[in-house]
């Protein structure tokens, strides 16, 4: 069981409008924007304990091979929370669904083989104190999943995702932003890069400012 490290409030992210709205759009993406494809590619290989920060409704959960033994899965929204308990349910492996937030997490440190992030690094509030304490929670070695998306495109793209993030878009999508940079946060972090690629989601239609996406592996040195 999680360790907490501090009171972490129930509702520490409060987005009920947008928390309703991603679980019935994030399910209908599963399949015809190919994101359940890159839950795939982005879990398979996975074992031992592993942490989920930022699971949302939980659609992760079924991709998870037999090989992990645990996840314990982070989501501070209460509404999105409430379904991931529901995916854990249903999912082959042990699923702990637990209240918190990135920048605090409620677990003991090094307790963790490795650590996934999948589309929440866009809203955390303070990427570099999560990450942080994502290497806090990862033993020296542990590997890090993520498939993110962020800043892309041309020159008018980025302009665009730029003036989105000043004005509606973290609004209307739950604190979400277009143009942050996972793969050099992660860098900046101090975590050493693994392979990771490019992608486009949709994989076929319109592109969005929200399209640019990284899918990819970084590990927690194993000397600090």
């Amino acid at each position: 069981m999680p360790l907490r490290s501090g009171k972490v409030p129930r509702d520490a992210v409060h987005h009920p409008l947008f928390a309703r709205c991603y679980a019935r759009v994030s399910v209908t993406a599963e399949n015809r924007m190919g994101v359940g494809r890159m839950r795939e590619r982005l879990l398979a290989g996975l074992s031992g304990r592993v942490i989920e920060i930022g699971a949302g409704n939980g659609l992760n959960f079924a991709h998870y091979p037999g090989t992990v033994s645990e996840v314990v899965a982070i989501e501070p929204e209460r509404r999105l929370r409430q379904l991931a308990v529901e995916a854990a349910l249903r999912a082959e492996v042990p699923v702990d669904v637990v209240p918190g937030v990135a920048e605090a997490l409620p677990v003991k440190s090094e307790g963790f083989d490795a650590a996934v992030v999948s589309l929440v690094l866009c809203s955390v509030r303070d990427v570099p104190r999560a990450l942080g304490e994502l290497r806090r929670v990862l033993r020296p070695g542990g590997e890090v999943r993520f498939f993110e998306h962020g800043r892309g495109g041309g020159r008018a793209m980025v302009f665009t995702q730029h003036a989105l993030d000043r004005t509606v878009w973290p609004l209307l999508s739950g604190g979400c932003h277009l143009a942050r940079e996972p793969v050099r946060a992660l860098r900046d972090a101090g975590f050493e890069l693994g392979p990771y690629r490019q992608v486009l989601l949709p994989e076929q239609g319109p592109v969005l400012p929200s399209s640019y996406c990284v899918l990819g592996t970084a590990w927690r040195p194993v000397t600090t």
